[in-house]
């Protein structure tokens, strides 16, 4: 792959092959992809861009894949005008990005694993798996199905229903662990390094997280090839955060953009934020958590990516915010309300922080600002159970009607 250089330690520099590995072997620190922005930049242009197939993968030229194997219509996901929500947090200029309507399993992780998977086929894999908070185990087994691999999906025991069903439609080997997601990820790494399967969020990670950056590249193309002025990401691992500031930096990098300063903000739930504590705290150090929250999409107490997190929002100029329990449901409700939008826990805590920067003034009114939502409600309707409003019961007769409804509005 002549774009590829390579894979290096995002820790001592060591360099390694396009191999399936994720690990330095000498200091442990993780492995990321390195690219050839020279020849990337012979060969990319809008104008081939815009051309491209109606998927993320129009950005294939700064993706680690040569030809792409499953998700064919992943990504290009809508990117909103957010007036009625704007109107009410007092921002002119307010988008959503809507991957609460991703192909084919409805969140981002769509993004991930159709170049995760397709990887893995360019190795030779024929099993994939992986350790899920749900949306993730959901994608990899949808597209292990396209691709006719065996899948495995490791996921907590007490994950959402919806999910757990989102995950076995498409026949994987479902395996629920008593425990948190870190529980899981420790599991699924040993498993990893003993059976050789493609763990896509393991030994496939590096590869399989450059597809977050499609997150950045589209919003940048549909703002007319203008980067946002500020952002608000859910942050787990603080994978994607970190990626959506990498893409935007590749874009000015090729020369598609002039500039990038976006200010980066994370978003995660009080109950489990070792990212935004350790930004508070003043800290260049992760304090695992125990996670204890709603939003079990997001509950990782031990991020993988939190120091880099936090980096990307030193060199952005960002900050982070938490939002309470109570705080992500009224942000799925004002979005829904609002914008005709129903998203999972994971945006309700974007939309909670969202205001919250906003009402600290840490958002100006003008600005270009870009939310991101990264899965459906519909995944998670038993957290708001006890949360609306029951329907109204009436006779089937008008007088009922007129009584019971219309004297109440």
């Amino acid at each position: 792959m002549a774009k590829v250089v390579g894979l290096k330690c995002k820790e001592c520099g060591r360099e390694y092959p396009v191999e399936p590995l994720h690990v330095c072997e000498f200091c442990f620190g993780p492995l990321e992809v390195v690219y050839d922005y020279e020849e990337i930049k012979r060969n990319i242009s809008r104008e081939k861009i815009e051309k491209g197939p109606k998927s993320l993968w129009r950005y294939i030229d700064l993706l680690p894949v040569e030809k792409p194997r499953v998700g064919l219509s992943a990504g290009f996901t809508p990117l909103r005008r957010a007036e009625r929500l704007g109107e009410v947090l007092g921002l002119e200029n307010l988008y959503i990005k809507d991957d609460s309507v991703n192909h084919p399993t409805l969140s981002f992780k769509d993004r991930v694993v159709s170049v995760a998977i397709s990887k893995a086929i360019e190795f030779g894999f024929d099993t994939a798996a992986c350790a899920s908070t749900g949306n993730l185990a959901n994608s990899v087994a949808s597209h292990s199905a396209q691709a006719g691999l065996d899948c495995y999906v490791f996921i907590p025991a007490n994950l959402e229903t919806q999910k757990i069903f989102g995950s076995l439609v498409f026949k994987p080997t479902v395996v629920a662990v008593e425990g948190t997601y870190d529980d899981v990820n420790r599991l699924c790494s040993e498993i990893a390094n003993d059976l050789g399967w493609a763990f896509v969020n393991i030994n496939i990670r590096p590869f399989y997280a450059e597809g977050s950056k499609t997150l950045a590249f589209e919003v940048v193309e549909q703002l007319g090839w203008k980067a946002p002025d500020a952002v608000v990401v859910p942050a787990a691992s603080g994978s994607l955060y970190t990626k959506i500031w990498k893409g935007l930096k590749e874009l000015k990098e090729v020369g598609l953009i002039d500039s990038v300063s976006t200010r980066m903000f994370g978003a995660q739930a009080e109950g489990c934020s070792p990212i935004a504590t350790a930004w508070k705290e003043g800290r260049d150090f992760i304090k695992p958590v125990r996670p204890n929250t709603i939003a079990k999409s997001i509950a990782i107490g031990n991020p993988a990516d939190g120091i880099y997190a936090l980096q990307t929002t030193r060199e952005s100029g960002g900050d982070w915010e938490t939002a309470t329990d109570e705080e992500i449901i009224e942000g799925i409700k004002l979005l829904a309300e609002t914008e005709g939008i129903f998203t999972e826990t994971a945006g309700g805590t974007t939309i909670a922080v969202l205001k919250k920067l906003v009402e600290k003034g840490k958002i100006d009114p003008k600005e270009t600002v870009v939310a991101y939502i990264t899965g459906n409600g519909y995944k998670t309707l038993e957290v708001l159970e006890g949360h609306l409003p029951e329907p109204v019961r009436i006779k089937a007769s008008l007088k009922d009607f007129k009584e019971k409804v219309l004297a109440k509005v």
